[in-house]
C-alpha cells in the first residue's frame, strides 16, 4: 500500500481532526523508506493497525465549583497500543483538549515509548478542564470527580497515566488518592506521584534533563557544545525549566523564556531561581520584569526573534511555524531540540533541514520524561527506591542509547544525520515486529 493510500485511509476515518492527522502525515512521510524491507506487513494489516487506537474511552465529569454550580466537561482516554506493554502516557487538563489532539500525542507516544526500551505501550488522556484559576478545592473536586470514570480503566498492568500539560504533582496526588480509595489497591497505577508516596527523584526534572542529554551527544558529534551558546527556550514548566537548568550546568547563556502570555529577554542571562518563584506562585512571566531588570513583550512568538545559537521548544503543539523559522535561522540559529510534543510545525521542520540546522524531533529527544516513568514503575513494583545519582545515571544512559539507535538506524537506511527519519523508523521497527509476533488481534 501506498502512502497517498494510507493517508488517504487516515483522512477517510478521521475527518475533522487535524492534530492526528498531521502527526500521522508527517509520520508515513518520514518512513517510507521502511515500506520495502517489510513487504508482509501490508498482507497483516499492520499499517492500518498502527494508525488505529485500540480503543477511546469519552466520559461525562459533573463537578461543583467554589459558587455551588455544578459543571460539566468532557474527560478522554485514548488507549492506544498495548503492543510493547501497559498503555503509557499523560492526562492534560485545558480547553483545547479534544479526540483529535489526544490520538496525535498517543499515536506519538507509541513511538517515543518505544525508543526507549522498555516494555512500555501508549495512551494519552484529559479533559478540557482548565485549571488555571481554579481554587485547590475546586481542583481537587473535578481530579476526584474525573477519577470516579477514569479509574476502571487502569492499572500497573493495564494503563499507566502520568501528567501532562494542565497536570502537576497536585492534580495527580488528588487523582491518585480517589484512585486507591476506589480500587482498594495501592499498585503504583499513576506515574510523577510525589516522593512521599511512591515517586521518583528526578521525575520533575526528566524531560528538560533529557533533553538537553540528547543535545549534548548530538551537537558534539557535530563540533558544538552548550559551552557558552546562546540558548532560548519556550514555556516556563517543568521541561522548559528544567532543560534551562541542565543547559546552564553546561555552561550555556539562557537570554530569554516564554509562557502563554508572553516573552521575557535577559541579555545577562535568564534567573531561573526568580523563574521559578513565579511559576511556583502560577504568575505570569510579565512579573519578571518587576523583579529584574529585563525586557518582557506580550506575545510568546516574539521568543523566535531573539538570536540564539540554540533553540529549545518545550511549550505545545506547532508553536514554531515557518515564519518563526525563517527568524531562527535568519538570527543565527544552528541547532533546534523539540522539548515538547510536535512543536514544529512541518514546514518549519523541511526549512530547518534545507538549511542545514541540527534537529532532534521530539520523539527522541524529549523522552527522558516517560523513561524516568518507566524507572517509576519499575521501583513500585519492586518496593525499591533509588537515589538520585542512579536514577540520573539510568536516564543518561537512556537519553544516550536512544541518540545511538536512531543515529545508527538513519545511516543504515542511507538518511544519515536525519534523526527525524531516525526515530520514527527504530520506534516504528520494534511496534511493527512485536504487532507481527502476536499474531492478528
Amino acid at each position: 500500500m501506498s502512502i497517498d493510500a494510507l493517508l488517504d485511509w487516515v483522512k477517510r476515518n478521521n475527518p475533522h481532526e487535524p492534530e492526528f492527522y498531521q502527526a500521522t502525515a508527517s509520520f508515513l512521510e518520514s518512513v517510507e523508506p521502511v515500506l520495502p524491507h517489510y513487504p508482509e506487513w501490508e498482507r497483516l494489516g499492520i499499517w492500518q493497525r498502527l494508525l488505529e487506537p485500540d480503543r477511546i474511552i469519552q466520559f461525562r465529569v459533573t463537578w461543583v465549583d467554589d459558587q455551588g454550580r455544578v459543571q460539566v466537561n468532557r474527560g478522554y482516554r485514548v488507549q492506544y497500543s498495548q503492543a510493547l506493554g501497559p498503555y503509557k502516557g499523560g492526562i492534560r487538563f485545558h480547553p483545547s483538549v479534544n479526540p483529535s489532539i489526544l490520538k496525535f500525542l498517543a499515536f506519538e507516544q507509541t513511538f517515543k515509548n518505544a525508543l526507549t526500551g522498555l516494555p512500555l505501550g501508549s495512551g494519552k488522556g484529559g479533559s478540557d478542564f482548565d485549571p488555571k484559576g481554579k481554587s485547590d478545592s475546586e481542583v481537587m473536586r473535578f481530579c476526584h470527580q474525573f477519577m470516579l470514570e477514569l479509574f476502571r480503566h487502569i492499572g500497573k498492568d493495564t494503563d499507566v497515566p502520568a501528567g501532562d500539560l494542565g497536570v502537576g504533582a497536585r492534580e495527580i496526588g488528588y487523582m491518585y488518592g480517589m484512585y486507591k480509595r476506589l480500587s482498594n489497591r495501592w499498585d503504583g497505577t499513576f506515574t510523577g506521584k510525589g516522593m512521599t508516596y511512591g515517586g521518583s527523584v528526578l521525575r520533575p526534572e526528566a524531560t528538560g534533563y533529557g533533553l538537553c542529554y540528547f543535545m549534548k551527544e548530538y551537537l558534539e558529534d557535530h563540533g558544538l557544545t552548550f559551552e557558552n551558546s546562546r540558548v532560548i527556550i519556550s514555556g516556563a514548566g517543568n521541561v522548559a525549566i528544567h532543560a534551562a537548568e541542565k543547559a546552564m550546568a553546561y555552561g550555556a547563556n539562557v537570554v530569554a523564556m516564554s509562557d502563554s502570555k508572553g516573552t521575557i529577554y535577559d541579555e545577562r542571562g535568564i534567573d531561573l531561581d526568580l523563574v521559578k518563584r513565579i511559576k511556583g506562585n502560577r504568575l505570569s512571566l510579565s512579573e519578571y520584569v518587576n523583579q529584574r531588570e529585563a525586557e518582557y513583550v506580550a506575545d510568546p512568538k516574539k521568543l523566535w526573534e531573539v538570536p540564539c545559537t540554540i533553540a529549545l521548544p518545550c511549550a505545545t503543539q506547532n508553536e514554531v511555524e515557518l515564519k518563526d523559522a525563517m527568524k531562527l535561522v535568519d538570527n543565527g540559529c544552528r541547532a533546534v531540540g523539540e522539548g515538547a510534543n510536535m512543536p514544529c510545525t512541518p514546514e518549519a521542520i523541511q526549512y530547518f533541514r534545507t538549511h542545514c540546522l541540527l534537529f532532534a524531533p521530539g520523539k527522541a529527544a524529549n523522552a527522558g520524561g516517560v523513561a524516568v516513568s518507566g524507572l517509576e514503575m519499575s521501583q513500585n513494583a519492586g518496593h525499591l527506591y533509588w537515589s538520585a545519582r542512579e536514577v540520573d545515571q539510568k536516564l543518561k544512559d537512556i537519553m544516550s542509547s536512544i541518540y545511538k539507535t536512531v543515529k545508527t538506524t538513519a545511516e543504515r537506511y542511507g538518511k544519515p544525520d536525519d534523526l527525524m527519519f531516525g526515530a520514527n523508523a527504530s520506534g516504528l521497527i520494534r511496534v511493527g515486529t512485536a504487532l507481527v509476533e502476536q499474531g492478528i488481534l
